[in-house]
């Protein structure tokens, strides 16, 4: 039996460096591959996701995307996910993809996602407009009381909650500071299956000086999918921005997460005067080659 081989792409997201950040393997030109297939090369990268490059559906075409995307955990597909959408816009556009229009537009499971490119300075940051949310407002008390059970927390040290969904299904809890956050040693059985993101204030003027200090901190948990602590999540960042950003946190401001794993990912969050938030971070490209399906 033939097995062609297509061309691959690993892609490190929210770093600017190749072991920092967030890993997304990426297949480019996936047409023709079944769910089994996708499925079984998700679950043997074994990273938190594998993307597939498509052509557009029709219907996708016609609004304007560029590319159709589809994003693999190794426990399933998931709608739409932050890091793999810049990772894969990446990986589309160094092989040569011409968007048609200002922005990259993805079509996958949410529908369309827009993707720009922002000059830094020092080079080009990629960044996705988060989806609406699916799910918003509050957590009820059971929900609260696993959380802070699965954090090995009380519930008085969970200091607001709110569900954040665009799609993987992501709870947030906000805790007294950033200290508090790295310092997580959760119960991943406990947690049973939420989606849990955990967000930290640091003390005013950390880091000052530096472009890129943090606000806050963040972690991700996802046992469910079989990632226990996702390093750099983009999904769940949009969804903190959606809920905190010009509220409890400034308009813009930049998140740290994967302190705790080693990984060092910085997450550019920014919340528009018409509700829209933008998240972006540096992508660098670690692999290139061929795979064989």
């Amino acid at each position: 039996m033939s097995h062609p081989s297509r061309p691959f792409r690993q892609v490190n997201v929210f770093s600017a460096t190749p072991t920092g950040g967030n890993p997304v393997a990426v297949v480019h030109g996936a047409d023709g591959l079944t769910d089994e297939q996708l499925a079984a090369f998700a679950r043997w990268t074994n990273l938190s996701e594998t993307t597939f490059l498509l052509d557009p559906t029709e219907a996708g075409w016609d609004a304007g995307a560029d590319y159709r995307v589809r994003i693999w955990t190794p426990g399933g597909e998931l709608p739409f996910a932050g890091h793999p959408t810049l990772g894969t816009a990446h990986a589309w556009l160094e092989a040569g993809g011409v968007p048609r229009g200002p922005d990259v537009v993805q079509e996958c499971g949410v529908g369309l996602v827009r993707v720009r490119r922002e000059d830094t300075g020092a080079g080009q940051r990629l960044a996705f407009a988060g989806p609406p949310l699916t799910r918003s407002g509050a957590v009820d008390d059971a929900d609260v009381e696993q959380i802070a059970r699965s954090l090995r927390l009380g519930v008085s040290d969970v200091v607001r909650s709110a569900w954040v969904d665009n799609g993987p299904g992501w709870v947030a809890v906000q805790l007294r500071d950033a200290g508090t956050v790295l310092g997580l040693e959760p119960d991943l059985v406990a947690m049973g299956d939420l989606k849990l993101g955990v967000v930290g204030e640091y003390p005013s003027g950390h880091g000052s000086g530096d472009a890129d200090a943090p606000a806050v901190e963040v972690r991700a948990f996802v046992p469910s999918i079989g990632v226990g602590e996702d390093p750099v999540t983009g999904s769940l960042n949009a969804g903190l921005g959606q809920w905190l950003a010009g509220d409890v946190l400034p308009s813009s401001y930049v998140a740290s997460q994967g302190t705790a794993l080693g990984r060092a990912g910085r997450v550019h969050v920014e919340k528009l005067s018409d509700g829209e938030v933008w998240v972006g971070g540096d992508t660098f490209t670690t692999i290139v080659g061929e795979v064989t399906l």
